[in-house]
């Protein structure tokens, strides 16, 4: 706690960050407890790779799950957001390769220890960048329990957990198609193939039958995979064929005759309703191989090229093999056409190499029987999804699963927990390091070199990172986590394996109770964020430039459920101001309450005591609290922070403040006691609500306030107090409706702001002109009015501008006040400079042309231009209706 309670006239984010981040460490203030008879609050965090640096996705993603942490860690609750990183197998490796690059060196050179070490080394050094980062973004996990899912701890869950599912019959060795990348020499799951549209060329070629009766067009935008087709397919019902069941196909540029078969697979009417198929290089020909029990004949080699079986063309890589095939089909008048041709080019996710399907001998697990667990624990409720729409996907995905490859031929990583005898071939897969064969005893034994998929490792974090296998307190007392908040992308990639391996390994234990499915952040104009287009937001570079709260006030004020996050800077620069009010609103409540003790604040637990505008507040506050909490309670970010934003901003800074000020300054004793007790409390319950999303500025200001206070990290969140009264609102509603039209005719009439004006009201209702005579003299003061005369009914006074709200109506004489030939003449300037452009607009508009050609953004770009002039007309008019009215 700061000795001076004072604040500095201007809001310093950078120096008030460094700082509070370093006290909220050397106080443990993140620390989990595990009181006994406390409910539970447990998150663990999506481990980023240890290879990455903080991007506005991870800045969305941890600001979220920090503001439900701190929100539940205020409401008492054992509070754990366990943090940690990923290995990232094939990412940190290449990282390594490419410093060994540098050096003139590969991995073979050092051998797979020396290599492994230096990974080590390398993240040693270099691997704690991103945690550090988000540190600085203010997430409050118990950094004394961060995990990695290469530690020892997780090294065991992974061995253990393997092992287990070997020995259930889950995971076997077995070849299969898989995605290999050429440049990473390793499988890839599906989840790890990235599609990328990208224009080619669709080849049609001519495979003639081997009794010379005629040929049968194919077509493949890969034609060196020709080189290992073993069969033509067609559709059994189609005609065109049927009598070809017992006609070969001599395979062009070969010497192999392949024979017609008959699959539903094929399409009939798609191209010539022909398909060549190539077990050993496509996922579909290889089902239709295994239905068939066609040969599965692999042309290329690990690293692209084109292997012995390619015939002359060995040797070639790929993409040169496809040249030199084009050409020669061509020259031999098997080649038909080519056409353009745009598809979806699957690509390596690590490095974007083109990846390569084809046949390899992997471990695999069985995942049929662990989906089908993952699925009823959604579908009875045990697992809530939110937002809702993403159930069918999950579903429709979980239905169709292949079994998932969890092999890669990498050196970093969990090493496969099997050996092979060589004397025997017996398989082993232990625990614990054997030293020789069970079966035969020979010592002549050998570890699979292969490591572990990352997901694998991931797939356990919910429950490894808690001490898994072994039972101990963490588990007991987090376990099942409460919420999972993550990317919707990686549902597939990481949720739904959580989900299996969960269920299977925690006795049918769901490993979280929800999963919140957050978008993803593109630009202001919903476009996704890229370094080419040069459309990317640095959120340390937006840290620097606006301060970490109004960043993640942005974000948190952006995520609602099921919606594109289109950040603009301009908002974030928006929601700086909005932390600049709530600093200079402290600065004022400061300044009247710095040497009061906090005790003042008694004086709220009997509003009925209190003048009618503290009632208001304090009704206010009760009901902000509930909406807050309710909307922290169902995941609704956005709704949390634009409650609080309101209630801030327009109630408590642009009315409650301004009201309370002749209070502030009465000479009544009484009066400036409640005041300022009134205005502390509702200050403090502002910062505590506002605290997990903007924790810096809001530690800060508490550590000021009057009073020998804890930190409010770990201060009590806010109740609901039951002074929320509607009679009390209303009468406020209506006096602020007053207040606010007579404002309006000042505005509206620009009438400079010094200048003491007259106003009228007509009321008929007698209890609203009671009150509005009541409180004459704030009225009076906050619209600085001469004199204000309150009446049944009247004549309207002449020259006077009129404004009506609900059944009242204010008039205000502007007589002397305004220059109205003056304000007729500018009217009339800027009316025909709004018509002239409005011309402009509607002509673009209505030109068919440009309604055809222009891009949807352009066309809704010049049709909210045309709203925004319409409406400026619409004001010009009621103003010179005003003026005419005036004289």
């Amino acid at each position: 706690m700061n000795d001076k309670k004072t604040l500095a006239k201007s809001y310093q984010y950078d120096n008030v960050e460094e700082k509070w981040l370093e006290r909220w460490a050397e106080a443990g203030s993140f620390r989990a407890k595990m009181e006994e008879g406390k409910p539970s609050f447990s998150v663990v965090i999506p481990p980023p790779n240890v290879t990455g640096v903080l991007h506005v996705g991870h800045a969305l993603n941890n600001t979220m799950q920090d503001v439900l942490v701190r929100y539940h860690r205020m409401c008492g609750d054992n509070t754990l957001w366990v943090p940690g990183t990923d290995h990232a197998g094939i990412a940190t490796q290449n990282v390594v390769e490419r410093q060994l690059a540098t050096e003139g060196k590969g991995r073979h050179d050092l051998g797979r220890e020396a290599f492994i070490e230096r990974v080590w080394e390398w993240r040693r050094e270099k691997g704690g960048t991103i945690i550090n980062q988000l540190k600085r973004l203010g997430a409050s996990c118990d950094w004394e329990r961060e995990r990695f899912t290469m530690d020892e701890g997780l090294s065991t869950a992974v061995r253990d957990a393997f092992v287990k599912l070997y020995n259930d019959g889950l995971i076997y060795k077995g070849d299969y198609i898989v995605n290999w990348c050429p440049r990473c020499h390793t499988a890839l799951a599906d989840d790890e193939v990235e599609h990328e549209d990208k224009k080619g060329k669709l080849y049609h070629i001519r495979y003639p039958f081997a009794d010379g009766s005629g040929h049968v067009v194919v077509a493949t935008t890969r034609p060196e995979t020709m080189l290992g087709d073993t069969a033509v397919a067609v559709h059994p019902d189609d005609e065109r064929y049927s009598h070809l069941a017992d006609v070969g196909i001599n395979l062009p540029l070969t010497d192999r005759t392949i024979p017609i078969v008959f699959d539903h697979h094929v399409q009939k009417d798609f191209g010539t309703g022909a398909l060549k198929v190539t077990p050993a290089h496509d996922r579909d020909d290889y089902e239709i191989g295994l239905r068939h029990s066609l040969p599965i004949l692999k042309v290329m080699d690990d690293f692209g090229n084109m292997n012995a079986k390619a015939g002359k063309y060995e040797g070639l890589d790929r993409f040169d093999c496809r040249k030199k095939i084009v050409e020669d089909l061509k020259n031999q008048g098997f080649l038909k056409e080519i056409e353009d041709y745009d598809h979806a080019v699957g690509q390596c996710y690590r490095c974007s190499t083109v990846v390569e399907p084809t046949t390899s001998l992997q471990w695999f697990v069985s995942v049929k029987p662990l989906a089908e667990k993952a699925v009823s624990a959604v579908r009875d409720g045990r697992i809530t999804l939110y937002p809702k729409t993403w159930y069918n996907t999950y579903y429709s995905w979980m239905g169709d699963i292949r079994d998932w490859c969890i092999s890669r031929q990498i050196w970093w990583g969990h090493r496969i927990p099997a050996w092979t005898c060589k004397d025997c071939g017996e398989l082993m897969v232990e625990t614990v390091d054997p030293t020789k064969c069970s079966k035969c005893g020979s010592s002549a034994i050998e570890q699979e070199t292969d490591v572990l998929d990352t997901w694998f490792s991931s797939a356990l974090w919910p429950f490894s990172t808690m001490g898994w296998p072994e039972n101990t307190k963490e588990l007991q007392t987090f376990y099942p986590t409460s919420v999972l908040i993550t990317s919707f992308d990686i549902l597939f990639f990481w949720v739904a394996r959580m989900m299996m391996f969960g269920l299977h390994f925690m006795e049918d234990e769901v490993p979280f109770k929800d999963v919140y499915l957050h978008a993803l952040v593109r630009d202001k104009h919903g476009k996704k964020m890229s370094k080419s287009t040069g459309n990317v937001i640095d959120p340390l570079v937006i840290m620097e430039q606006y301060g970490t709260d109004a960043m993640r006030f942005t974000l948190t004020a952006f995520a609602a459920q099921g919606r594109e996050i289109k950040l603009d800077e301009e908002r974030i620069e928006g929601y700086r101001f909005f932390i600049n009010k709530l600093w200079n609103a402290a600065r004022f409540t400061l300044m009247h309450v710095e040497e009061c003790d906090a005790s003042i604040t008694e004086v709220v637990n009997t509003p009925a005591d209190l003048p009618l505008i503290h009632q208001w507040i304090l009704s206010r506050t009760a009901k902000t609290t509930a909406a807050v909490r309710r909307a922290l309670d169902e995941y609704r970010f956005n709704d949390a922070a634009s409650v609080i934003y309101q209630f801030v901003w327009h109630e408590f800074c642009d009315w409650y403040l301004e009201w309370s000020k002749a209070d502030l300054f009465s000479k009544d004793e009484t009066l400036r006691d409640q005041a300022r007790g009134v205005l502390l409390y509702v200050l403090e319950t502002i910062l505590k609500l506002i605290h997990p999303i903007t924790p810096f500025v809001t530690e800060e200001i508490w550590s000021v306030l009057p009073g020998d206070r804890s930190m409010l990290v770990t201060s009590d969140f806010p109740v609901v107090h039951d002074w929320q009264n509607d009679s009390v609102e209303n009468q406020v509603e209506l006096l602020m409706g007053v207040i606010t039209g007579i404002r309006n005719i000042r505005s509206e009439a620009d009438v400079h702001p010094s200048a003491k004006i007259d106003a009228f009201v007509l009321c008929a209702d007698s209890q609203k002109r009671t009150l509005i005579e009541t409180f004459s003299p704030a009225i009076s003061s906050m619209t600085r009015l001469e004199s204000l005369t309150v009446a049944a009914e009247g004549d309207k006074p002449s020259d006077a501008a009129t404004y009506i709200y609900q059944d009242i109506e204010m008039y205000v004489p502007l007589k002397g006040l305004v220059d109205v030939e003056k304000e007729r003449e500018k009217l009339e300037r800027e009316r025909n400079k709004i018509e002239k452009s409005l011309k402009q607009i509607n002509g673009k508009l209505g030109n068919k042309k440009f309604l055809a050609n222009a891009p949807a953004e352009i066309v809704a770009k010049e049709e909210g231009k045309r709203a925004e002039l319409e409406a400026t007309l619409a004001k010009i008019a009621e103003a010179e209706k005003r003026l005419a009215e005036i004289g």
